[in-house]
């Protein structure tokens, strides 16, 4: 004997998809570009800083060891001729 079967199967599917990462990215780049600008403005400025780049290098008791020196350099650039 045969058995009819009467079951129906119906499937539904929905995909649903939001794209919102370009706004995300878009304040992130935008961050980025016045971080960027904000550096570029303090290393850049060309304004006096009041001094502060003036540095004066005072070394004592240095005179006879650079006067030995230059004397012994032109004795050797001299011997080798």
């Amino acid at each position: 004997m045969a058995h009819p079967d009467h079951t129906v199967s119906e499937r539904t599917t929905t995909t649903t998809t939001t794209n919102t990462g370009g706004a995300g990215m878009g304040f992130v780049l935008g961050v980025v570009v016045v971080v960027v600008a904000v550096l570029a403005y303090v290393v850049f400025a060309g304004g006096e800083s009041g001094g502060a780049d003036d540095v004066n290098i005072t070394i004592e008791g240095a005179g006879d060891a650079v006067q030995g020196a230059a004397e012994a350099a032109q004795g050797a650039a001299t011997a080798s001729e």
